[in-house]
């Protein structure tokens, strides 16, 4: 399973594999890949996503995931989030199902994560749940990624604890 987002996701990526998870990508090298970085299907970004392919063997992945990551400035539009599932379907096989989540939440810190803002997380959880919502999409809402004080290194990021904890929530998202 491949994935596209941020330095979040590398965490999740991280914990993952750290649990012997088999299915999803290791990490590699997504961080400060914000949304606007995935709306282009010939950006950069996609062009590390399709290095990735080759590594695992060349066949586009039958599945993808999509963390929703923003800067507090500019954010995200749902219509930016739109063209990042259409550059994810263009990435990958034909009919791969696609997953969407949005950035860790933070429930006994809510506005620690500096580098969303206050309500950022909580933002892109809510799009990746406006996203699931839209049948045209076509994308499925696994639940939210959760990272709790002990978890975080600076108030965004997760600790070698936190990363356990998201591999963890991540196994039990998809095996």
């Amino acid at each position: 399973m491949g994935f596209v987002g941020c330095s979040m996701a590398e965490n999740v990526a991280q914990g993952y594999v750290a649990n012997a998870g088999k299915k999803m990508w290791g990490p590699y090298g997504t961080g400060g890949l914000v949304v606007q970085s995935w709306t282009n299907p010939n950006s950069q970004s996609w062009g590390m996503f399709d290095r990735q392919v080759t590594k695992y063997g060349g066949a586009k992945p039958t599945e993808v995931w999509v963390m929703i990551c923003i800067f507090q400035n500019p954010g995200a539009t749902f219509d930016e989030v739109k063209q990042m599932i259409s550059a994810a379907r263009q990435h990958a096989a034909p009919g791969a199902k696609i997953y969407i989540t949005g950035q860790p939440i933070y429930p006994d810190n809510p506005s620690s994560c500096f580098l969303a803002g206050a309500t950022g997380p909580q933002s892109t959880v809510d799009l990746a749940k406006r996203a699931a919502a839209d049948t045209a999409l076509n994308v499925t809402y696994p639940g939210e990624f959760k990272l709790l004080r002990g978890e975080v290194s600076d108030g965004c990021h997760a600790n070698t604890a936190g990363q356990s904890s998201l591999g963890k929530q991540a196994l039990a998202f998809w095996g």
